[in-house]
């Protein structure tokens, strides 16, 4: 006893200062609780339902941004199958009681008929001051006291009318709907608002059917049909389903397609239809309960009837089924639309094709004139005079072929680099402004349109750059080969350059042969060796300079390949050019090393700086 005296002694006079300070932290609390606004939204439909998902993202988002207090945003949701029970509305309204009990709420949102039924019934236990905000899809009367929404009808003729349009040998339409009890009120809906559509169009109603049952049924639908997708939230054998994965599971087995009738149904097999625009829901009812938070009369605002259904198509789908986009109504959103890869860089494929045509021109000219050169020397064998002769003249002709290739090459990379590199910048300049001025999904549209632009002139640079290596006459061999090595480099395969001896000036030819031989063995080595390492050394020897480049990689037949190759007969004709030679060192599994040489005071043409 003893021992806990001094504490004791402690917390005496310690206790007073802590009920004080919970005193004014609760103070503190119900402060900031009383300068926040409450809002509580109750949807007519479970958690995870698209409605839901929207709202509580973008009601919160726009009430925040609107006020300056802060908000203290909550959300319930109410089960549609067993709403009908009096018992669960009862259970419902007594855990609502428990849950938000003192809590005063600035508005209460009903997002829906049943729960515009459910918060009027409960709103004198639960909160008898609260302003209601309500969304409801068919005529409220009468209108809540102390209240003011939206009332939107849901249009599901618009969707068949939209269907009609797309395929005008239209005849039956398969309507497919749940066995819950809001699904069978849907199903009431649709058959008053077909009828207009009678006898023109045969309706039949798959309603409240096990799935695999109605899975047979969509399978083997008669031509000149549709499927009208309602709802299912349950089928027929008691099984419940989320209303959009039914939708993915029926578009994998339909045989004719499918249209509905709200926006979430968009990128889950739907061709289209006249969609209630979810967002636009959200929005218009966030700024309503918006105005009351900000001291606006619930009463003194008027019952809005909006439009809210968007005709909208799938791209996609119509490519699945067959329907022409010329049919598609004037004013139809067409979605997930994708350029092909023609539409999207005509231009530069011609471009490429015409400098691939030009190439290959060029290179099937050289080969054609060494298998002349080969046979001319076996037929001549005898004579070494003409022999020699012909050898000299077809030298001088691939030197010619060479060199006008890399004038061809060098043409196109200016014209890449001068014209197309200007235009894509002039657009990349427009696709910026037009994505500021652009706002919602034009803006998103003009982004990516501005980011694609962005790649290609990239694209663009690149390959000018590929196509004739400018700055190799300014700044030298050595510098060009180091700018070699970091452009090719890559975290799994190391590329070291060293040189020593190299004259201060080289001939403009042999430095472009020697940099086009490198870069044709550096791209082989990465494209096929599989190395971790290679070694490009430049080195000045007596009366020339030597080039060798080395790998650790897998190797192969030199005889078997030798001939099958452009790239080695390329660089074998470009070293012949101007009197070099180069040889291939490899075998199977032991790596790769090449050799080239290269004599000096040949070439006539300017010299420029080696380094």
């Amino acid at each position: 006893m003893r021992t806990l005296s001094p504490r004791r002694s402690f917390l005496r006079p310690t206790w007073p200062l802590i009920v004080v300070l919970a005193e004014l932290a609760l103070a503190g609390s119900a402060w900031a609780a009383q300068r926040q606004k409450q809002v509580l939204v109750v949807y007519s439909t479970r958690r995870d339902a698209q409605i839901a998902i929207v709202g509580d993202r973008r009601i919160p988002q726009i009430l925040e941004e609107g006020l300056r207090e802060g908000l203290d945003y909550h959300s319930e949701y109410i089960d549609q199958g067993r709403f009908p029970d009096p018992q669960y509305r009862d259970a419902l309204r007594d855990f609502l009681r428990l849950k938000y009990r003192g809590e005063p709420f600035g508005v209460v949102i009903a997002m829906g008929d049943l729960s515009l039924e459910f918060v009027e019934a409960a709103r004198h236990d639960l909160f008898p001051d609260a302003p209601v905000v309500f969304f409801a899809g068919s005529p409220v009367t009468p209108r809540p006291a102390n209240s003011t929404g939206v009332v939107a009808r849901t249009d599901l003729g618009g969707t068949v009318a939209l269907a009609s349009a797309l395929q005008p040998d239209l005849q039956r339409v398969f309507v497919v709907n749940g066995s819950d009890t809001s699904d069978r009120l849907s199903e009431q809906l649709a058959r008053e608002q077909f009828r207009q559509f009678e006898p023109r169009l045969t309706f039949a109603y798959l309603t409240g059917l096990p799935t695999e049952e109605l899975e047979r049924r969509v399978a083997a639908l008669p031509a000149r049909s549709i499927v009208y997708y309602l709802v299912v939230n349950r089928d027929g054998a008691g099984q419940n389903f989320h209303p959009l994965e039914y939708i993915d599971r029926l578009s994998k087995v339909t045989s004719a397609p499918i249209y509905s009738w709200v926006d979430s149904a968009m990128d889950h097999g739907i061709v289209g239809g006249s969609l209630k625009d979810q967002e636009a829901q959200t929005v218009v009812v966030a700024q309503l309960a918006l105005q009351v938070l900000r001291g606006a009369r619930a009463d003194d605002i008027p019952v809005s009837s909006p439009d809210l259904h968007v005709p909208q198509v799938d791209w996609r789908q119509l490519r699945r089924w067959g329907i022409s986009q010329a049919r598609v109504p004037a004013g139809t959103l067409v979605r997930f639309q994708e350029l092909s890869v023609w539409d999207r860089y005509k231009v530069y494929i011609l471009v490429a094709l015409a400098a691939l045509v030009a190439q290959t021109g060029l290179i099937t000219g050289l080969l054609v004139q060494r298998a002349r050169r080969q046979r001319a020397e076996q037929e001549v064998r005898g004579g070494q005079a003409a022999l020699q002769t012909s050898y000299e003249r077809i030298r001088d002709l691939g030197g010619r072929l060479l060199k006008a290739q890399e004038t061809e090459r060098s043409r196109i990379a200016r014209e890449l680099h001068d014209d197309i590199s200007q235009q894509m910048a002039l657009l990349q300049i427009d696709l910026e402004l037009l994505g500021g001025a652009a706002q919602g999904h034009a803006g998103e549209l003009a982004g990516e349109a501005l980011n694609r632009a962005q790649g290609v002139a990239r694209s663009v640079h690149d390959l000018s750059h590929r196509l004739h290596p400018a700055k190799l006459r300014l700044i030298g061999l050595v510098s060009a080969l180091h700018g070699l090595q970091r452009e090719l480099s890559r975290t799994d395969i190391a590329i070291s350059f060293t040189h020593d001896n190299v004259p201060t000036s080289l001939p403009a030819d042999l430095t472009l042969c020697l940099f086009r031989v490198a870069q044709e063995a550096l791209q082989n080595a990465l494209k096929y060796s599989g190395a971790k390492r290679v070694l490009v050394h430049l080195r000045g020897v007596p009366g020339g300079l030597a080039l060798t480049v080395a790998d650790d990689g897998v190797g192969f037949d030199v005889g078997a390949s030798w001939n099958k190759g452009l790239g080695l007969v390329s660089m074998g004709e470009r070293l012949e050019a101007i009197g070099g030679t180069f040889d291939i060192h490899s075998t199977p599994g032991a790596g790769t090393r090449l050799e080239a040489s290269v004599p000096l005071g040949v070439s006539q043409d300017t010299e420029i700086a080696a380094v």
